[in-house]
């Protein structure tokens, strides 16, 4: 028998090590880039996501009217056990809905203003089917949507297996008046893990897919207020239905499910 620990627990290891140490993980443009907090998802399998990260907006109806209803239950959430959180997509009658998911937060327990902000994602496809990974600023409670700002890292229409969406949302400039680019891959997005990132600076925003930068925000492009400048939180989720997706194809099975490697969250050295 091999005695080597696992791939992932060395890698899972080695990331806490930076963490606990503050060294530097890793420079992209001007300035260096400090890893500040990273979720690998190590666990056992049917185990929650850490609860000291992550949070569940639970409930229907997220102002885009999607068709599903978002739970905490290990059926639409959890870990693998091969060291990624799940987010599964159920075709089940459930509180109304005929449909059910799941949409994790880190809503007042990791807020961050400015950074590279990344995850490696394997993603669901099929008509109506909606993943995003996603920043929302933290006063939405108090100056809502859109004044709290919006930063779509990954938007997925399920139907274009082979398109990313990165967008930003403000006063001014929100839903299908948003900042957007799509990022067209050489092979469909679904087949394999690829790396989305965002790099957060107080006046500019960058939009990359597997490195490679396609969407460029300057402040002053917007046609608003710039409200990228408080605290953000992070977003992953798999919707079913909505106006950005439409109707649930007939050909599209159930259940559906994202698998996320890691989030990772870097800050620029001071």
């Amino acid at each position: 028998m091999d005695s080597r620990p696992p791939v992932r627990a060395v890698r899972a290891a080695l990331v806490a090590a930076v963490l606990a140490t503050g060294a530097c993980a890793g420079s992209t443009g001007p300035g260096d880039w400090q890893l500040v907090w990273a979720d690998e998802f190590t666990g056992e399998a049917g185990r929650a996501p850490d609860p000291g990260n992550w949070g569940y907006d639970i409930g229907t109806d997220w102002g885009n009217a999607q068709l599903e209803f978002t739970t905490d239950r290990p059926e639409n959430v959890a870990l693998d056990g091969e060291g990624h959180l799940v987010i599964t997509a159920r075709r089940e009658s459930l509180n109304g809905s005929n449909y059910t998911s799941a949409r994790i937060t880190t809503e007042g327990k990791r807020e961050f203003t400015y950074g590279r902000f990344e995850a490696r994602i394997k993603l669901p496809v099929g008509q109506g089917i909606w993943p995003a990974f996603w920043l929302l600023g933290a006063n939405i409670r108090q100056v809502s949507w859109p004044r709290s700002g919006e930063i779509d890292i990954m938007e997925f229409r399920g139907q274009e297996p082979s398109i990313n969406h990165g967008s930003l949302h403000g006063p001014g400039y929100s839903g299908g008046n948003a900042i957007t680019r799509r990022y067209l891959s050489p092979t469909p997005l679904n087949e394999d893990f690829h790396i989305y990132t965002v790099e957060w600076d107080p006046s500019e925003i960058r939009w990359y897919v597997d490195g490679r930068i396609f969407h460029l925000v300057k402040r002053g492009d917007q046609s608003g207020d710039w409200v990228f400048n408080t605290p953000f939180y992070l977003i992953l989720n798999v919707a079913v239905g909505g106006g950005f997706v439409g109707p649930v194809g007939a050909a599209t099975t159930f259940p559906q499910q994202m698998l996320v490697d890691w989030v990772r969250v870097y800050q620029r050295e001071r």
